[in-house]
């Protein structure tokens, strides 16, 4: 029966290989799977709330690939805001040296809004409204720390039932800092070509601003209120073109401003268009969410509002408070050492060890200190064994019974892996919000969810439990472990009565 079970669904039954802190939690279902690997949700048996656990295998095969993981991984961990997806946990990998997966616990979301919109033609201002500021709320607060995400596109934005957005994938994101070449900057972009600002089409201005994001906003928030893409581009020409029926041809003042030659001799060679009325374009918006969604689409970045300033837009009067939309202090250059120097595989392996290892402060607190013991995490009782042992030899020769240290935990295969899993405040600011407030905002009478939200909770659901077939690998690891901690205990004891029969003689 069980092998029949684990010949349907390996990819479950196997999810977990030598990850010994994976007990914790119970697979429901495999809900994606892509070139990364698996994605899967689970209920953590600690708290009982549902995460999403992705799976990224073979992250060093390509060094550009393990780069981005760590970059990302990086971000989300310093960038903690509301609506901005959080990284809940990172399974310690069972060699420090020798690992190629790795496991995230993100929070679950039901959702993304490109299926929001797509399943969903009878969503109301109030929505409309609402899915902005978050938007907007997490792009001050990334911008402020001087993050810009450039690539946000629906499929970027996680959603759930309860219009609650929050966005992800910060892969192709960077930190700018004031020294950095912009030519070194941006020479990957490679963003989604839908909602990539006019600038970024054909290298137009000498230095990238948060604008690019805020031109992805008003892209993405256009499709909201129409339900399709603003502008679908087949090319980078065709692209602009689109954007000029919309906006008109750009100014000659604009145009002199763009560094690209042919570019600039593209846009004055243009046929000349005339501005598209965005009240007729959005005839049932609201009038203040079209005046908003022009100004977000300004052809030139310094017309662009930056994101703090957009939420003091009317259009958010009584919605937007100051104390709900913190800012972020600006990110150390000390945390993007890496993307200014060379970096080799194994380089990137331990700064992603070392990553992973935010999310275990008591293993990160020996890492620290030096601490490491043997490169292999799990079973744990060679290392305990080995602090005994040092313990007995520091007090050969005191007067007493010298006794070893006990084992903290004796049924885990490591003490200090099922340690608090609450990272360390990264940023000062950090504790400004709170899921607390995300709750009050849905009680204050912004937005009544069950009254107003119709079908956004039949966009996705999660599927019900189903009982996990892989826990024999588990078991045999735990009986491995329990044979060796006994084995281990035993050579204590024999060494302890060695010492004290020479201590007698």
């Amino acid at each position: 029966m069980q092998q029949d079970q684990r010949r349907k669904n390996p990819k479950e039954t196997e999810f977990f290989t030598e990850y010994g802190d994976a007990n914790r939690y119970k697979i429901l279902e495999i809900i994606g799977k892509g070139s990364y690997g698996v994605v899967c949700a689970a209920i953590d048996t600690h708290t009982g709330e549902k995460v999403a656990i992705k799976k990224i295998t073979d992250i060093f095969e390509h060094i550009s690939d393990a780069i981005r993981i760590l970059r990302e991984i990086k971000l989300l961990r310093l960038l903690r805001h509301p609506d901005i997806v959080e990284i809940k946990r990172i399974m310690v990998p069972p060699s420090r040296r020798e690992f190629r997966d790795i496991y995230v616990v993100f929070e679950l979301m039901e959702s993304d809004l490109h299926q929001v919109i797509k399943a969903n033609d009878d969503l109301t201002h109030e929505h409309h409204r609402f899915f902005l500021y978050q938007m907007l709320r997490a792009l001050k607060y990334m911008h402020t720390a001087n993050v810009y995400h450039r690539d946000l596109k629906p499929k970027n934005i996680l959603a759930n039932a309860n219009c609650k957005l929050k966005i992800c994938d910060f892969g192709l994101a960077r930190v700018a800092f004031s020294d950095t070449p912009t030519t070194i900057f941006w020479t990957d972009y490679v963003a989604t070509r839908w909602y990539r600002a006019p600038e970024l089409c054909g290298s137009f201005f000498s230095k990238y601003t948060p604008a690019i994001d805020i031109w992805s906003i008003g892209c993405i928030f256009a499709e909201v209120l129409t339900g399709k893409p603003l502008f679908p581009g087949k090319s980078v020409v065709h692209q602009l073109d689109l954007i000029a029926d919309v906006l008109g041809t750009p100014s000659a003042e604009t145009i002199s401003g763009v560094r690209n030659e042919k570019a600039r001799k593209y846009l004055t060679d243009m046929q000349k268009k005339h501005p598209m009325s965005f009240a007729e374009k959005f005839p049932t918006a609201d009038p203040l969410a079209v005046k908003l969604l022009k100004r977000l689409l300004a052809f030139d970045p310094k017309d662009r509002p930056t994101a703090e300033e957009a939420l003091a837009d009317p259009y958010f009067k009584g919605l937007a408070k100051l104390e709900r939309e913190p800012s972020c202090q600006p990110i150390s250059k000390l945390e993007f050492e890496f993307e200014r120097r060379r970096v080799t595989k194994e380089d990137v392996r331990e700064l992603i060890f070392r990553e992973i290892l935010e999310y275990h402060p008591q293993l990160l607190k020996d890492y620290m200190a030096g601490n490491n013991g043997t490169s292999f995490l799990y079973p744990s009782a060679i290392g305990h064994f080995r602090k005994q042992f040092a313990y007995l030899e520091e007090n050969l020769g005191r007067s007493g019974p010298v006794i070893p240290p006990d084992r903290k935990h004796v049924s885990l295969p490591r003490s200090t892996v099922n340690s608090s899993t609450i990272p360390p405040k990264t940023q000062q600011n950090v504790s400004a919000l709170n899921h607390r407030q995300i709750t009050e905002e849905m009680s204050t009478g912004i937005i009544n969810p069950d009254a107003t939200f119709g079908n956004l909770s039949k966009v996705a659901r999660v599927p019900p439990p189903r009982v996990p077939t892989g826990r024999f690998y588990f078991g045999l690891s735990f009986l491995l472990w329990l044979v060796t901690d006994v084995m281990l205990s035993e050579a204590v004891r024999k060494s302890w009565m060695s010492i004290e029969s020479q201590k007698k003689a």
